[in-house]
């Protein structure tokens, strides 16, 4: 029974994990190949890759209340996002491949240690519940 309502709480991979709250400049999201310009209301998911031009930044919030700014030149994939409402847990992996991330996590990170994480081409970045920086050149 507990199972089967854990099961019901999950999210399907193409679920709304998220949406675009603020833009400026050129961002675009690239979801199973194919760009989308990037408008506030966006909703975003599990896969997606968020793109920014030169001069673009965009503000992002995900279900479980982490906020992520991105500034120019920057390009992340939302690689995992699971989040159980009721219990306020679940698993988040960002990729960082360029440019710059700022992060206010949410409920995600403040569940369990390494529940969000932030893979970089070099590192990857366990969080416990704070605000970061990360910055990929």
């Amino acid at each position: 029974m507990i199972a089967l309502a854990a099961l019901a709480a999950a999210q399907p991979a193409w679920a709304e994990i998220g949406r675009i709250k603020s833009r400026v400049g050129e961002v675009s999201v690239l979801r199973n190949g194919t760009a989308i310009a990037a408008q506030p209301g966006l909703k975003l998911e599990q896969g997606d890759v968020v793109r920014t031009g030169k001069t673009g930044r965009v503000g992002i919030a995900f279900l479980d209340n982490t906020r992520m700014a991105l500034g120019p030149a920057s390009r992340i994939t939302l690689s995992e996002f699971s989040y159980d409402r009721a219990r306020q847990t679940g698993s988040f992996v960002t990729r960082v491949d360029r440019g710059s991330l700022g992060v206010v996590s949410g409920n995600i990170a403040k569940s369990r240690r390494d529940a969000m994480r932030v893979r970089t081409p070099t590192s990857m970045l366990g969080v416990r519940g704070t605000r970061f920086v990360v910055e990929v050149k």
